[in-house]
């Protein structure tokens, strides 16, 4: 990937966060769908930042080994990996928190 395919990508990323932005919201926009399992939804997410992990892994290991030049993207896949582990982990932390009040709460 080369300095005009990252802008490409920069521009296009721009461009979407500023759609959502100029989206309006609506009330129903946050009415829970009775159709999400969140069994299946967790899975989802947990496979989501599984594939992150093994995809910087395999640009970091590209870029180490000589057959990619391309240290940015490496470095952004590992930087994104990151992010989306931590934030797993906080949501983590906040179930488990959540599920220590719930069993504290006498019936």
């Amino acid at each position: 990937m080369n300095i005009s395919a990252t802008s490409l990508q920069n521009a296009d990323y721009l461009q979407k966060i500023s759609d959502i932005k100029s989206s309006p919201i609506k009330a129903n926009d946050f009415a829970a769908d009775p159709k999400v399992d969140f069994s299946k939804t967790l899975i989802s997410v947990l496979n989501s930042v599984n594939d992150q992990q093994v995809s910087a892994t395999s640009k970091i290991d590209a870029v180490e080994l000589g057959k990619s030049d391309d240290m940015i993207g490496a470095v952004i896949a590992a930087q994104k990996a990151s992010l989306s582990f931590s934030a797993l982990i906080q949501v983590r932390n906040k179930l488990l928190s959540s599920f220590d009040e719930v069993m504290k709460m006498s019936v």
